[in-house]
């Protein structure tokens, strides 16, 4: 059985400390924002299918508890992208609408890509609902120009 060779600590190349700092500091943002992208993109979804978007609803189709749905709901109030009213549920303002579509445009392109160089359909759409929050406009805009070169 052959071994695998541990890299040197000459082979190691860091970025600099900026540069690093950067990648991870965009990382932490996209995480940040990844959860209010998710419940835009829900709550858009089950207004559509569905005509209301309730608090509970959105819970156990994200899989978190009632309080932690509730909390980001109020979030996302704060944040201008949502209202509630009592006893008819969550509603996106203007602001939230438009990022529902630009997330769902943009899950949309990801998923598109991963099937385009072979991924099967049921895998990417799970990794596109990570991948979606990370990828940065630049790398978008190749993707679709690569999808319409193949297309």
């Amino acid at each position: 059985m052959a071994e695998k060779k541990l890299a040197a600590a000459s082979d190691i190349v860091l970025p600099s400390e900026s540069a690093q700092a950067q990648r991870f500091e965009r990382a932490r943002t996209a995480q940040a924002t990844a959860v209010l992208e998710d419940y835009v993109e829900l709550i858009d979804d089950l207004l559509r299918s569905e005509g209301e978007a309730r608090p509970t609803d959105i819970a156990r189709r994200l899989g978190v508890s009632h309080a932690t749905a509730i909390k980001s709901i109020g979030r996302l109030k704060r944040e201008g992208l949502a209202t509630s009213k009592l006893y008819r549920g969550v509603f996106l303002t203007p602001q939230g609408q438009d990022l529902a579509q630009r997330v769902r445009a943009r899950h949309r392109t990801v998923v598109d890509l991963l099937v385009a160089v072979g991924v099967p359909q049921h895998c990417a759409e799970l990794d596109a609902e990570g991948i979606e929050h990370h990828v940065s406009d630049v790398a978008l805009a190749a993707f679709s120009r690569f999808l319409k070169r193949r297309g």
